[in-house]
């Protein structure tokens, strides 16, 4: 059996299955990420919500795996060289994933490199700009009289859409017709962008057909309904 005592973060959040990746996370646009690949892939993990109403995330079992304090996080015990590797930030673990597996990312290495630049424009542009989007629509900063740094960040989201607009309207997924981590990475953000943020008028989501037409086909991957929902919210 696997041996994780070693790691604080078991000490909060025990493993009853040692020989599994542990994930740490929510589900929230970064987190659903992990759990989306991790269904996608069939690797068998354990889920452990990181409750942010109880700052879980500022604990110190937490911090010890993340010191950014931020979801989500992952403990696989089967590591390179069958040592336990702790990793976090979403696109990391997401390149990790794929790598251990084989899947979700090509072997050619012209291809591999094409979808690594889609989970970095995911990673530096759609999700900051998005999240910036649903800070200033839909918490604290609607309040804010001044609407200038909303809608400078509505206009990037836009322009960011744009370019996801043309490139989907050549291939059927981001990085090419083989779906891949790069929607993985970015769907769930356009998606809370629409949805949870309730910004989908703000940035005239309509006027991005092929965005919508590739999101629909996301959301209806079963492993996606699944994933979207990991974490379950406690009952």
């Amino acid at each position: 059996m696997n041996d994780l005592s070693a790691f604080p973060i078991t000490r909060k959040w025990p493993a009853q299955h040692p020989d599994r990746v542990q994930l740490y996370s929510l589900p929230t646009p970064n987190g659903v990420k992990i759990s989306i690949m991790l269904e996608e892939t069939g690797l068998p993990y354990e889920v452990h919500r990181v409750a942010f109403d109880k700052q879980d995330q500022l604990s110190p079992e937490f911090l010890s795996l993340n010191p950014n304090n931020k979801i989500p996080a992952i403990l696989d015990p089967n590591g390179p060289g069958g040592r336990p590797l702790p990793l976090f930030e979403s696109g990391a673990i997401l390149l990790y994933l794929a790598e251990k597996t084989g899947q979700l990312i090509p072997a050619d290495a012209a291809a591999r490199y094409t979808v690594i630049q889609w989970l970095m424009f995911q990673m530096g542009g759609i999700g900051p700009m998005f999240g910036q989007v649903g800070f200033f629509h839909k918490f604290a900063g609607k309040d804010f009289e001044d609407k200038r740094p909303r809608d400078r960040y509505v206009d990037e989201a836009r322009r960011l859409l744009g370019v996801l607009e043309v490139q989907l309207g050549r291939h059927a997924w981001i990085a090419g017709d083989a779906y891949s981590i790069a929607d993985i990475a970015t769907f769930p953000w356009i998606r809370n962008l629409a949805g949870f943020y309730g910004a989908g008028e703000l940035v005239g989501f309509d006027n991005f057909p092929n965005v919508k037409r590739a999101l629909a086909e996301f959301v209806a991957r079963p492993a996606v309904i699944r994933g979207l929902a990991i974490p379950a919210a406690p009952v």
